[in-house]
């Protein structure tokens, strides 16, 4: 393809936060992107603006092949793929139960690396392609009461490494995103569970001084705005020797540096500082 076409994009996680900012910086880049959440009604936006919208619920088999044929129908072919869909499971290990753990890799690993498998194939053939993840500083740090969501960040980390290995001699650019704070729903949609979980149980008060902190952290205002890493995934999906990783976001470098540089039992004290 000449490098100035437009790429066919299959975004997931569309209706909120970084994923929604994205689809809209993709399209005025000029592209053709497919957008994929399980809330559609949230994505009348992103459709007006000329997105096309899938129902896409990244933990369904199902949902997941009928997206690609959709696409494939239409498009015959995916050029870039962006695994953004993804949500934490926080709780006490000992509260949450292993459905809910199961459901937490279903999304943040599983589905994902389905997705990219049934996509594969095409960009192997035509030698070209771009799989992007989006990640976590989650995915190398750790905080007390985040023990699923973490376990699925650092096996994502290390999946996405065995991948761009097996697949950039064919020609596919494979590119971890990892995120620090932005400003997201993700606080308020992992804090309010961690309550429900922990109530009236030995873990209460370890619940309430971590959901305290992290509410307080969002509704600081230095969370990066979700338009940035927009921005970045723009720059990323037209690269032709792009970095294998690229970090954005408040915190995120302060935090990678101390995980690289400090103890396990230094970070452990930093933590329940914080907290």
């Amino acid at each position: 393809m000449p490098s100035n076409s437009p790429l066919v994009i299959l975004l997931t996680g569309a209706s909120s936060g970084i994923g929604h900012a994205a689809v809209l910086r993709l399209l005025d880049a000029g592209h053709r992107v497919h957008a994929g959440a399980r809330r559609t009604d949230r994505m009348t936006d992103l459709m007006f603006a000329g997105a096309i919208v899938h129902h896409l619920n990244v933990a369904d088999a199902g949902s997941r092949q009928n997206c690609f044929e959709n696409i494939i129908a239409t498009e015959g072919r995916i050029d870039v793929l962006i695994n953004n869909a993804g949500f934490g499971v926080y709780g006490a290990v000992e509260d949450v139960s292993l459905d809910e753990a199961r459901a937490q890799f279903e999304t943040n690993l599983f589905g994902l690396a389905h997705l990219t498998q049934i996509v594969l194939p095409g960009m192997r053939q035509r030698g070209s392609g771009c799989i992007i993840n989006l990640g976590s500083v989650g995915g190398t740090i750790h905080t007390p009461m985040g023990a699923w969501y973490h376990a699925s960040k650092f096996a994502l980390e290390g999946w996405t490494r065995c991948l761009r290995l097996e697949v950039e001699p064919l020609g596919i650019r494979v590119i971890q995103v990892i995120p620090g704070a932005i400003q997201t729903e993700f606080g308020d949609v992992a804090m309010a569970p961690l309550l429900t979980r922990a109530e009236g149980g030995a873990y209460q008060s370890i619940a309430h001084r971590m959901a305290r902190a992290v509410l307080g952290a969002y509704a600081s205002g230095t969370a990066t705005s979700p338009e940035k890493v927009g921005d970045l995934l723009v720059n990323l999906v037209s690269k032709k020797r792009p970095r294998s990783r690229y970090v954005i976001g408040h915190l995120a470098w302060p935090l990678l540096l101390m995980r690289r540089y400090l103890s396990d039992r230094m970070i452990d004290r930093i933590m329940r500082k914080f907290m």
